[in-house]
């Protein structure tokens, strides 16, 4: 018996369930030869027979060709990465989502490198720096944050200033009263 010259409609089926999946997602070979309308009983083995080039060669090269297919409608170029955001943004714009928009025209505008994000990484370790150096380093930091950790710097010296603030109940309300 030879090679049959073109393909049947379960053999069709059965390619697309393997390339698409079915109806609750990716399937196995058993699972699309059943439902492409292959006997249950039979499933496994012509699950294995379809997808073996000596046996099913023209079922094995529709399955590429349906993948490859795939894989050209979902690829992404520039050109449609970019009509996509813009269609986002448009769609955004329509249901006054503006967040959206601008989130959809930023990506745009890094796609289109008109951002550029640079980052900045430094490596070393302390050991390697001089007692000086770590003075120098440590009086930055302390200056840098001072507004974070509640101190001032006196004379090149570092004082908590949260003990010469006012702790009695009354001025602690109306401070929070402000803050309301």
């Amino acid at each position: 018996m030879g090679l049959p010259k073109r393909l049947t409609e379960m053999q069709k089926r059965f390619a697309e369930f393997i390339v698409f999946g079915g109806p609750d997602g990716p399937v196995s070979k058993t699972e699309a030869a059943i439902l492409a309308g292959y006997s249950p009983k039979r499933a496994p083995q012509e699950g294995s027979e379809l997808t073996n080039p000596r046996h099913s060669p023209l079922v094995v090269a529709y399955v590429g060709k349906l993948h490859e297919e795939r894989l050209q409608k979902h690829e992404v170029t520039y050109a449609r990465h970019v009509a996509e955001l813009d269609r986002i943004k448009q769609a955004a714009l329509k249901k006054g989502s503006f967040s959206s928009a601008v989130n959809a025209e930023v990506s745009r505008g890094k796609a289109a490198g008109l951002y550029i994000d640079r980052k900045i990484i430094k490596t070393g370790k302390l050991e390697d720096l001089t007692e000086q150096q770590l003075e120098a380093k440590m009086k930055q930091i302390l200056d840098d944050y001072a507004p974070l950790l509640n101190l001032k710097t006196v004379d090149g010296e570092s004082q908590d200033i949260t003990a010469s603030l006012p702790s009695s109940p009354k001025e602690e309300e109306s401070s929070s009263d402000h803050q309301k």
